[in-house]
């Protein structure tokens, strides 16, 4: 399954789309006991690659290959990934799976704020 990412900012160009091989049955973690902790978000595709090259045991080359993306793109989401489950981890803070957002809704967006600041990027 094809899943489009967002950009961090308005600049840029859009990141590639990444190839999803499973998605998660559930979308958060909570410690036990609870306590009232702002959650740690980790996003679809870091999931994937953490998935594929910690779980499955694949390099990142092959991981790379199976999510079309480059090595240097995985590794830089499964480091993110591990962090972020660390964090988690050690603090005792909810995980959750972040909500996806598609680039159209993101593209559309862009183009109605250009439309009302009379047609410059701000």
């Amino acid at each position: 399954m094809w899943r489009r990412r967002h950009r961090c900012g308005r600049r840029g160009r859009f990141p590639k789309p990444i190839m999803l091989g499973v998605t998660p049955p559930v979308n958060s973690f909570t410690p036990n006991p609870q306590r009232n902790l702002e959650p740690v978000f980790i996003e679809m595709a870091e999931l994937e690659a953490f998935r594929l090259v910690d779980l499955e045991g694949l390099s990142q080359e092959e991981a790379g290959r199976k999510m079309g993306v480059s090595r240097g793109t995985i590794w830089r989401l499964v480091q993110s990934a591990r962090r972020k489950t660390a964090q988690a981890l050690s603090e005792g803070r909810p995980l959750s799976i972040a909500p996806f957002t598609s680039e159209r809704d993101t593209t559309r967006n862009d183009k109605n704020e250009t439309a009302h600041s009379g047609g410059r990027n701000k």
